[in-house]
């Protein structure tokens, strides 16, 4: 804020494969477009049937 740096929280997803391998990230979170973001990762995840 006014040309100050700061130190902040940042919000990241990781989904997780039924592995345990991480399978997707998702960074710089933003409330409005997360569920959005998370459902796309998870269908991508989803094996053609």
């Amino acid at each position: 804020m006014y040309g100050r740096k700061s130190w902040g929280a940042q919000r990241s997803t990781f989904i997780v494969d039924p592995e345990g391998v991480i399978a997707h990230v998702i960074e710089k979170v933003s409330p409005k477009t997360h569920d959005e973001q998370v459902l796309e990762a998870l269908a991508s995840m989803r094996p053609a049937p």
